[in-house]
């Protein structure tokens, strides 16, 4: 019989298995198309911008320690790529250390460089961040795209059938909330490691076959870069370390191959991740000071290992995997089928599972900000895709009934996927309010009912990073503190005078000897019962001097462990203030501040006046008021 010979990196196969190159292709077509009817205005924004901004920086303005601001400061105003820098912190000595690792810089290199060659020639800015240089990028990331899922089904090939790897394929896709991110957001980390963990399964595969040192340097490569894309994926190392191992018996056979048969090749990989792992400390070192610089400062984020939010991570309709993708509860029930049918991998998948869950769910921000679902399991869905190859092969085998019936379930799962994708991108739902009330008001809805906005959880990104609150009749508001500067105690103090009054006879003054108020502290539990409450801040001051004379600021910051998020301010630093202060007279000023997601319920509030000048300065009724939100239906 005629055969028609189909190259992949396993040989010759026939065309029997045209079926998974199929998929492959709907996938490739889906995502192009996607990307056309859905451009965005700036790909190289949020998070995506920390990631890239090594590029630029480094080859075309040759400030990597972001010294000069003012070009960060234009950036910002022609392109709008935040509401805030975050992306960066600033350090002693002038320099701005990026946020995130450069793994995803290195991998959007080709994009740019190409980009910076044909800016120019077209008519636009060759600035780094223009047209071409988004164009680029998206380009870039959809072949990223289709390599993760060419090597995908390679590696499915190998464990199952033409006709089950195509539906693996279609199900990874169409039916979880991969489908959301390779359709618009390919930019983000996650898409990325995608195709690198396909990449480290066929890989892993192959050496274990035929003990390449070309496959061993490839792990060594795309573990590195991964590494350097997001450190916590060094867990990654668990699929080849612990490949084919089932016992203790077999685990130390498996360091003797490692070790010893393979000792050159292992060393070789070992060099090769400290080579790309010293890019970034090299990096480190020039503009922190240290090899080693931990770039997540804010206190307000961060792993809690000894109170993992697991419960929340899985079943939150905030974010819950299993209530956005409710496709991987069949992935997760494979991993019992994988066990009694290839029990060579299942240690090496079940042990880098449950790893990587108890990572993800240790992070205190647990729901990994906005996105359909919970973004930070993407990038194991090619593990997850064999583990649900092997529930499907199960269920192949039962009764016409529960076939039936599981397919019944996967296709409403991938229904209910593709429908709340589109209910996201109209804003009938949230990327990161929702709740379960307004999840059971919203399902099954295609127009946004604002009646019910209610329901979310509260508003906290602000893109003038000025929060309002639309109605004050929703919340209970009282007196939590109040400073009139009238009872001293008996005690003399010298900052209190009668010289000017608001109301009673006395005032606060602030000069060079005075930079901090008596302050308000309290702990969030202390604070409410709710999730979040408002504080309303108001005082009266009197300037007797021109206000760059006198700069000051109302202060109010979350502490964790000592050391402030959230931190808020308003005073001289805000020109519209600036402009209604008047000489000589009391002026009223408020601040709102909206209490943060706070790390731990003992976090205190803190809330003072800071005093920057050295002249005098008067302050009079300085008053605290909480506003908690009354009981909805």
């Amino acid at each position: 019989m005629t055969k028609e010979l189909l190259k992949t990196g396993n040989g010759f196969v026939t065309n029997e298995n045209r079926l998974s190159l199929i998929a492959v292709f709907i996938v490739a077509v889906a995502v192009v198309i996607g990307h056309l009817t859905r451009l965005p205005e700036n790909v190289i924004s949020w998070d995506v911008f920390g990631y890239y901004l090594y590029l630029p920086f480094t080859f075309i303005y040759h400030d990597l320690g972001l010294q000069h601001k003012e070009v960060l400061d234009h950036i910002f105003k022609l392109y709008d790529p935040s509401s805030s820098f975050y992306q960066a912190s600033h350090i002693h000595g002038g320099n701005w250390i990026m946020k995130y690792t450069m793994g995803l810089a290195i991998l959007y290199a080709p994009g740019f460089f190409v980009a910076h060659l044909l800016a120019a020639p077209l008519g636009y800015p060759a600035d780094g961040f223009s047209l071409p240089y988004q164009v680029a990028l998206v380009i870039n990331s959809i072949v990223v795209v289709w390599i993760g899922y060419w090597y995908l089904r390679k590696v499915l090939l190998h464990f199952f059938s033409d006709r089950l790897s195509a539906l693996l394929l279609l199900l990874i896709f169409f039916g979880t909330n991969y489908y959301a991110f390779s359709m618009w957001l390919t930019e983000s980390a996650h898409t990325y490691l995608f195709t690198f963990y396909a990449l480290v399964l066929w890989n892993t595969i192959r050496w274990h076959q035929t003990h390449q040192p070309k496959n061993m340097v490839a792990l060594g490569l795309l573990i590195g870069l991964a590494t350097l894309s997001r450190p916590t994926e060094i867990i990654m190392i668990l699929i080849p370390l612990l490949w084919n191992v089932t016992s203790f018996k077999t685990l130390k056979a498996k360091f003797r191959l490692l070790f010893l048969t393979y000792r050159k090749q292992t060393l070789l990989f070992v060099f090769i991740l400290f080579v790309i792992g010293s890019f970034q400390m090299i990096y480190w070192k020039l503009y922190s000071g240290s090899f080693i610089y931990y770039s997540y400062v804010n206190p307000g984020e961060g792993f809690e290992f000894l109170s993992p939010y697991t419960l929340k991570v899985l079943f939150s309709f905030r974010k819950g995997w299993f209530i956005y993708t409710p496709l991987m509860l069949f992935a997760v029930a494979g991993f019992w089928f994988l066990y009694k049918k290839n029990c060579r991998i299942f240690y090496s998948l079940f042990i880098y599972f449950l790893i990587n869950l108890y990572i993800l769910s240790s992070w205190s921000c647990w729901w990994y900000a906005q996105s359909m679902g919970h973004r930070a399991f993407i990038q194991s869905y090619p593990v997850m895709a064999i583990t649900l190859g092997y529930f499907l092969q199960w269920i192949g085998r039962k009764k016409f009934i529960w076939k039936m019936v599981t397919a019944l379930f996967i296709l409403l799962f991938v229904v209910l996927n593709l429908f709340q994708t589109w209910q996201m991108h109209h804003h009938i739902i949230s990327s990161d309010r929702m709740t379960f009330k307004y999840y059971v008001k919203s399902f099954g809805r295609i127009v946004q009912n604002p009646n019910d906005d209610k329901y979310l959880l509260v508003q906290r990104l602000y893109r003038d990073n000025k929060p309002f609150i639309k109605d004050e009749s929703l919340y209970a508001e009282r007196v939590i503190k109040r400073f009139d500067y009238e009872d001293t105690l008996g005690k003399p103090n010298p900052h209190i005078t009668q010289k000017y009054a608001h109301s009673g006879k006395q005032s606060l003054m602030m000069d060079s000897t005075l930079k901090y108020s008596s302050s308000f502290r309290m702990p969030f539990k202390d604070l409410t019962k709710h999730y979040y409450a408002w504080i309303k801040i108001s005082v009266w001051v009197y300037p007797v001097h021109p206000v760059k004379e006198t700069p000051w600021a109302i202060v109010a910051t979350f502490q964790h462990n000592k050391k402030n998020y959230h931190y808020r301010t308003l005073g001289t630093n805000d020109t519209e203030l600036v402009k209604k202060l008047k000489l000589n007279q009391w002026n009223k000023v408020e601040m709102l501040y909206l209490t943060p997601e706070v790390r731990n319920e003992n976090d205190n509030l803190l809330i003072y006046l800071w005093n920057r000048g050295k002249k005098d300065i008067y302050f009079d009724d300085f008053k605290i008021e909480l506003l908690e939100p009354k009981e909805t239906e």
